[in-house]
């Protein structure tokens, strides 16, 4: 009869929380300006030219806008599409709890600029 060789084991992996997605901070980003600008859902979706479900889908994650709408929205709110950009890498990084400093920092911002060209 054959001999049996166990195989070695495998090493596991520390659990790793998913990283966040750009559309869900970007919804929470949109929804806090919106909030802390004491505007309703309505009255921001009206001036953007989007339906308040439609917002409230970005709002929420739900939804993955075209940068068309992601300007809209931002010309409504009367924030730039830069700024909006930034606030929303901020927030990635905050959740992701990547505070390195320097030359990362650098490379979020250039990208968060790639993104908004």
């Amino acid at each position: 009869m054959a001999e049996l060789i166990p195989l070695p084991k495998r090493r596991e992996r520390p659990a790793r929380e998913p990283e966040p997605l750009w559309r869900d901070a970007l919804g929470a980003q949109l929804r806090r300006i919106r909030q802390q600008r004491g505007e309703r859902l309505a009255d921001t979706a009206e001036r953007a030219g989007v339906s308040p479900q439609y917002l409230s889908e970005i709002e929420r994650g739900l939804k993955e806008p075209s940068s068309e709408m992601i300007a809209a929205v931002a010309g409504a709110l009367e924030i730039s599409l830069v700024d909006l950009t930034a606030a929303v890498g901020d927030e990635l990084r905050d959740r992701s709890g990547d505070r390195a400093a320097g030359s990362s920092a650098a490379v979020g911002v250039q990208t968060a600029l790639v993104l908004v060209a």
